[in-house]
């Protein structure tokens, strides 16, 4: 069974993923939004793209921290198969400001 998610701004961010939506997912994060993968900064579009949109990303949330910024997922594309993965959101204005990710 797949964790509830408590944060607004989290759970569209993840629908998006999971539905594939650039459209979505871009309007999940503020304009200026920043993220990270395996703490390294990393553009953001082209982040995405390579992999959610082209490659099928999908994420199955197995825990979610109290304040709901805070995941612990199955991450899975067709580049990389599956990993179990961590995500912490930053939320500004009901609107994700930054996440980051990497191997759990």
């Amino acid at each position: 069974m797949a964790a509830e998610l408590t944060d607004p701004a989290v759970e569209a961010f993840v629908a998006a993923v999971n539905k594939g939506d650039r459209e979505a997912f871009f309007a999940a994060l503020t304009d200026d939004a920043t993220m990270s993968d395996d703490g390294t900064d990393r553009d953001l579009r082209a982040w995405a793209e390579r992999e959610i949109f082209s490659s099928n990303g999908r994420m199955d949330v197995e825990d979610v921290s109290a304040d709901g910024r805070t995941l612990t997922a199955t991450y899975t594309n067709s580049t990389w198969g599956s990993m179990r993965t961590r995500w912490v959101f930053t939320v500004s204005g009901g609107r994700v400001s930054r996440f980051e990710t990497g191997q759990a």
